[in-house]
Parts: C-alpha cells; structure tokens; sequence
C-alpha cells in the first residue's frame, strides 16, 4: 500500500490533486476501503445479490445443456453415417464394413488416400479444438467488457441449438460430410457454452447473500481473513457442485425422455434424428429462463482505441506477462491443459470403441448414459456433502478424482496386449459408464473450482477464457496423435499408452507443484493492482502510480 506524499513537501503540487492521482485511486477504490491484505474485490459492493430466480435459472441453464446431443448421440450420429458410407479396405471400395465378412477396418476417400472412420472422427474432433482456441484467445477475455459477454454466452447458445435442430436432417449415409460439420458446429460451441458459463459463477458465488454476510463479519472483525477464504471457498464449491449436479440430473431426464421414442420406434430409420430433437427441445425449455432472470452485471467500458476482436491477444499478452506474479495460477492453467487434453481425448477413444462394439445403437448408448447420469448425481452430492462436513479444501477433492482419470487410460492399455480386458467386452463400458460417473462427474466441479480460487476477481472471463483453452480447445494435441498411431497401426488401443503418460505427468505436477491457498491470495493482490477507478484493466495505471510513488513517495511494506 503506498503512502500519500505530503504536498507542503512537494513545489508546484496543489493538496486536491495528489490525493486525489495516488490514495483513492489506488486504496479506497482498489481495495474496498480495506487493507492491503485484505482477500475482497471491491468490485463485489457495485455488483447485485443474487436472487433465488437467477440462481435457479442458472442451475436450469446447465441442467439442459448436460451434452446428451452435442457429444453424445451427433458424434454417434456421424459414425454411424460415415461408417455406412465407408467400404473394407480389404476388399476394396463398394464392400460393406458392416456386414458378417468385413476384417474390422472401415476408410473413406480423403484427400488423395483415404483415412479411417475412428481418425476422421479424430480429426473433426481435433480441428473443432482449434476453433475452440480461437474463439477463446480472440474474443474470450473480451467477454469482461460491458454486456459482450451476455450476449457472446447467448450467441453460442442459439449456434448450438440451430446446429442440433438441423440434424434432423441427416437421413442417409451420403450425408456423412453434412453431419461432420454438423457435428463440428454443435461441439464447438457447446464448448464455447460451457466455457461462458463456468466464467459466470465465481461472480455469482460472490454476490450471495451468504456470501455478502461473510463480507460484513470480515470488514466488521468478526471473522479472520482465514475463516472468510475457507467459507468463501465452500460457497463456490456449492454452486460448483450443484450446478454440476444439475447437470447430471438433466442428463438422467433427457436420457429417459429419450426412451419415449427410442423404445416405440426402434424400427424406424429416423428415429436417431427425432431424438436429437427432443433432447435440444427439453435444454432450450431449461436454458431460456438464465437469459430472463440474469441481473445486470455490466464489466468495465471497452478502453478508448480497443476493439472486442483484438483486446482478446492483448489482455492474453498482458496475462502472460504477469505469470510471476501468479504462478500457481500459470502453473495450474499448463497442467491442467496435459490433463483435460488426456481426458477428453481418452473419453473420445472410449467412445469410438464403445460405437463399434454396440453397432451405433442409440438405444444401447443411452442405457450406458443413464448408467453414468445417475452415478454422476450421487457422487456429486456424495462428494459435496464429505467435503463440507469435513470442511475438506477443494485441492485434496480434486486429487482424488485425478486418481481415476489415470486409471482409465492405464485400463486400456491393457487392451494391447489381451482380448480379455482392456475395452473389448460388453462389460467392461457398463463398468467405464459407471466409474466415469463416480469421480469424474466431481472431476469437473472441482477443477472449475480450482480455476475459480486461482483467478483474479473480476478477469473471471479472462482466466475462464485460458481455462476453456486449457479444457475444452486443448485437445489439439491428443486427437492429432492418436490418429496418427491409429493410421500407422490399424489398432485403436495402440493410442492409450500415450493417453495414460499424458495424464501422469499432468497429474503429478497439479498435485506436487500448485498451492491453491498461496494462488489465492495471489489473484486477490493482482486484481487489486490492476484494476482502476472505473474497473478498467490497466497497465498503464500501475505504471503511472510508481512514478508518482517513487518521485514524492515510497511505498509501505
């Protein structure tokens, strides 16, 4: 905290305008009027409670865009088109893959060759990443801007959905180019949703009641600085773990709303495109509610001279720079893109194996899913209740978790070398669905919660953004590799050896080298030092504050 030169030492200097350039810009406005040690935003008095209406309707939000359609049944949807439409290499092009004489093996023409339906799948996986990225990078930060945010949440929202009713027009194999790219758009901004919708509520568990009531026992001595982290953390694990239930709440409803047509029109060729429809339907009647209960709550003004396409690279660039001033957030947002890139492209390998042994069926695929959703709603109220009765900090939640997301791809390795294990038999998806269900369900409430303590209050969509980048458009690496081994082998198992080192390393380095309660108070301190009077993120202030410091001042330790 800097001290108030005095202006009867300083010639030229008038009293008004050296209180006014150094104390309240840069003490009562940054810190809320506390101390310099002080873990509270300002930003938190200039922002509305949250009301019961809101926080339901974000719950509802999330509790229909569980991704039954966009990850589940178009990727089904695609394979299955483009393996109808693929021949037997073995026999050469007209042959079927799918009847009793196939070898196992199903290509397309592509490009001058051709490639296998599990690498294309792969590769369209792989490239909806990289668009991913650039969403991310470019207008992901710009989303801390004024309303930009709320409507670029909104945006993508509506793609996903236009993307989803327009599968209902894939009928025929000849269409496997149509639901690629369908597939491609649905994924990529339902990514994009997920990304804007973890960035929303580090900004929400700020402004509940309870949390405005542990903000005045704070400021009034009642509470230690200690007690108000540990409690403020509770509460973002709260509305992390039961969005996260929410989530999977909605998955087990879509799915057994899904068995309505499955199960009557089980002969009916279209009966795949109906289902996609329903289950769009059932998250358009939950989500639409967030965009009429939301509360205003505008970022800052867009600065002078920038532009919502360019301050992304900007705001990117100037985070990079800050990394020593928040290391274990850096070091969290490395790891954490080695471990989300091992993770879904393992979820996306077990998927292509899990395709091919129940022959695309729609019908068997959502009995694995009801299998997972239920499993995926006790553990994570199983999980939030051990964690708040025993007051558990969200690190040690989360390691528990990792445990198993080594496991997965550790268990399919083992499908190398034996036909008896590793992937091969009925069994064994049961098994995966409901393992998967137990601990990565909390997986990702966790991690989000992780991310959440580790950045600086009021860049939430900044650092959400790098998150996303981390999470969802990271995996440019693993699916790039993984089709290539699979081109190289003709062997999809020959893929999870490097899946499983992926997830060690990742897994070691989050464990052993990122101190969630340092990083915390980290982010509090940058978001102090970089934030002016008008909430702007500025560089330039700080820089301008030091002079004036050094030339008339110094600064306190």
């Amino acid at each position: 905290m800097s001290r108030q030169p005095n202006p009867e030492n300083v010639p030229g200097l008038e009293p008004q305008l050296v209180t006014l350039d150094v104390d309240s810009k840069f003490t009562e406005e940054s810190t809320g009027g506390g101390t310099g040690d002080s873990p509270i935003a300002s930003i938190d008095k200039r922002e509305p409670i949250v009301t019961r209406k809101e926080l339901w309707s974000y719950y509802l939000y999330y509790n229909g865009d569980n991704g039954v359609g966009p990850i589940g049944y178009s990727m089904t949807l695609f394979q299955s088109l483009a393996t109808s439409a693929g021949f037997d290499p073995t026999r050469g092009p007209g042959s079927s893959c799918t009847d009793a004489g196939a070898s196992g093996q199903c290509v397309l023409p592509w490009g001058k060759g051709t490639k296998s339906i599990s690498s294309i799948v792969l590769v369209a996986n792989g490239l909806s990443f990289a668009v991913m990225t650039l969403i991310f990078t470019t207008i992901g930060s710009a989303a801390d801007y004024g309303n930009f945010g709320k409507w670029l949440f909104f945006a993508m929202t509506v793609i996903c959905w236009a993307a989803q009713f327009a599968s209902v027009s894939l009928t025929t194999p000849a269409r496997w180019k149509s639901a690629m790219a369908l597939y491609m758009l649905g994924f990529i901004s339902y990514g994009a949703t997920l990304v804007f919708y973890a960035a929303l509520f580090p900004r929400l568990a700020r402004n509940t009641p309870h949390a405005r009531s542990l903000r005045e026992k704070y400021e009034q001595g009642e509470i230690s600085a200690e007690e108000y982290e540990r409690e403020e953390s509770l509460e973002k694990n709260r509305i992390s773990n039961i969005s996260t239930m929410h989530s999977n709440i909605g998955y087990v409803v879509t799915l057994c709303l899904n068995l309505s047509l499955l199960l009557p029109l089980m002969n009916n060729p279209k009966v795949d495109n109906y289902v996609i429809v329903l289950t769009n339907g059932y998250w358009v009647l939950t989500g639409i509610w967030w965009y009429i209960f939301q509360q205003p709550r505008p970022g800052p003004k867009l600065p002078k001279g920038e532009h919502y396409i360019t301050i992304g690279w900007k705001q990117i660039w100037e985070a990079a720079k800050q990394y020593k001033k928040l290391p274990y957030t850096f070091i969290y947002l490395f790891s954490f893109f080695l471990l989300a890139d091992g993770l879904n492209t393992t979820g996306t390998l077990v998927s292509i194996c899990q395709n091919d042994k129940f022959s695309f069926s729609f019908l068997q695929n959502t009995y694995l899913g009801l299998a997972q959703a239920i499993t995926s709603t006790l553990s994570t109220l199983g999980f939030w209740y051990i964690q708040r009765y025993w007051k558990i900090p969200t690190k040690r939640m989360f390691v528990v978790t990792n445990v198993v997301t080594i496991f997965i791809p550790l268990w399919g390795m083992i499908g190398i070398w034996t036909q008896r294990f590793g992937f091969h038999n009925v069994w064994e998806f049961w098994a995966y669905n409901v393992v998967f269900g137990l601990f990565q369900a909390p997986y990702y409430a966790f991690s989000q919660t992780m991310m959440a303590e580790l950045s600086p209050p009021g860049f939430d969509n900044m650092y959400f953004g790098l998150f996303g980048l981390s999470n969802r458009a990271s995996s440019m690496i693993g699916p790039n590799v993984i089709q290539a081994i699979i081109d190289n082998t003709g062997n999809n198992w020959k893929g999870f050896p490097f899946l499983f080192a992926l997830c060690m390393a990742a897994s070691l380095v989050i464990w052993f080298c990122v101190d969630v309660e340092k990083g915390r108070r980290d982010a509090v301190a940058f978001a102090k030092a970089h934030r002016s009077t008008d909430g702007t993120h500025i560089a330039e202030a700080d820089t301008e504050r030091r002079e004036v410091v050094q030339e008339y001042g110094k600064e306190d330790n």
